[in-house]
């Protein structure tokens, strides 16, 4: 399969081009004029045609990925 232009992996295509179909099938209005009424390629429909914004969210540390980076840098001071 091609990488779709845009997008980083298919894998995160599949994920934007799901996520947008489950809001039309919940209600929301197209944004482009499609001759389908399947959200799924209404979707699709959307996306080549630049309508549909997406980002890749950032990792927001733990506490616990915190604590174990403290601990893994404790031993390497001057003994």
């Amino acid at each position: 399969m091609k990488l779709v232009e845009g997008f980083d992996s298919n894998y995160r295509y599949v994920l934007v081009a799901a996520r947008r179909a489950r809001q039309l099938q919940n209600g929301a209005r197209p944004v482009v004029e499609s001759h389908s009424r399947k959200p799924c390629r209404i979707a699709e429909e959307e996306i080549q045609a630049g309508r549909v914004k997406w980002e890749i969210p950032k990792v927001v540390k733990t506490s616990l990925q915190s604590a174990s980076e403290v601990l893994d840098h404790a031993g390497d001071g001057d003994d």
